[in-house]
């Protein structure tokens, strides 16, 4: 499979990285859970970055590419599911979109706020409804990196728009949005930590310089790579197979990977003053999404074997 990018992709890139030059760095004092910012959700929309899959020219790669270099800020911004999902859904639905299984205890949801889209996916039926203020709770003390709240009614009891697509497209395309994400977040949550022991001196060296460190920030490096390689992969084949290896790898290599870079980091690690926790608290909440590991294993055995 040709993984090259086309003229048409390093152009979305080279667009984007202009766009979000202002939003790379952390505003000073500023030690929240989460960063938004109103400004950058403005521009992406008036960009029609979130919009590209709807080009048959650029599709899903570009989609992914556009989701994965966003998630390298440390604002958060619902890009995922708006630019891999919205587009098999019904005209006029419209973000954020917060995506749900049908049947699952868990209501505290990414990105839910009032006129957001709740998309629920069933074993048969994708549905979805726009929430409203009395609908939902938010979750300011939530220590997942993202804005949550709680949809604090069950979505099926509700007058819900049921739509033409089928579940498992909607999960391969969640799948593909989840990796695509989870490799932008590890390769900042990598440079972040790579520059801390870079210049923190300890025993009259860099800790960069110690063998230890070097060979576990080496294994993430290859892990990161391998995620944002298998993301592509998917979101080029769109086959459910290739979607569940890569949220599995994603899923494994988070877990794997969260440890090491607050462990390097030290007491600085543990605290909000560090804008570590801005990707990794991220990635702790898409670890348990789709069932987790085990969920994306399973769901990779039937893609392969039936």
């Amino acid at each position: 499979m040709d993984l090259a990018l086309t003229p048409d992709h390093l152009a979305i890139l080279d667009a984007l990285d202009s766009l979000a030059k202002p939003y790379e760095a952390v505003p000073i004092g500023d030690h929240s859970c989460a960063l938004t910012s109103d400004a950058l959700d403005r521009e992406l929309a008036d960009g029609g970055f979130l919009d590209v899959a709807f080009d048959p020219d650029l599709g899903s790669v570009a989609a992914a590419l556009v989701v994965e270099r966003l998630a390298r800020l440390p604002f958060t911004t619902e890009a995922a599911m708006s630019a891999l999902v919205r587009p098999l859904l019904s005209e006029g639905v419209q973000g954020p979109l917060c995506l749900a299984e049908a049947g699952s205890a868990k209501r505290l949801l990414r990105f839910l706020r009032p006129g957001a889209t709740v998309v629920m996916v069933g074993d048969q039926v994708v549905a979805s409804i726009t929430v409203t203020t009395e609908q939902l709770r938010p979750e300011p003390a939530a220590l997942f990196g993202y804005p949550m709240a709680t949809l604090l009614v069950s979505p099926e009891l509700l007058r819900l728009t049921n739509h033409a697509v089928s579940p498992d497209e909607i999960r391969t395309r969640w799948r593909i949005a989840l990796a695509a994400e989870a490799a932008g977040l590890l390769a900042a949550a990598l440079s972040s930590t790579a520059s801390y022991v870079t210049d923190r001196q300890q025993f009259g060296r860099p800790l960069a310089t110690f063998q230890a460190i070097r060979h576990r920030l080496a294994e993430a490096q290859v892990r990161t790579n391998s995620v944002y390689w298998l993301a592509m992969k998917a979101a080029g084949t769109l086959d459910a197979g290739d979607a569940a290896l890569a949220a599995l790898h994603a899923q494994e290599s988070a877990r794997a990977t969260v440890y090491d870079f607050h462990q390097f980091l030290g007491a600085m690690g543990m605290t909000l003053e560090h804008p570590l926790h801005l990707w990794t608290y991220r990635l702790k909440a898409l670890i348990g999404e789709l069932g987790g590991r085990g969920g994306q294993a399973l769901a990779a055995a039937c893609a392969i074997w039936g």
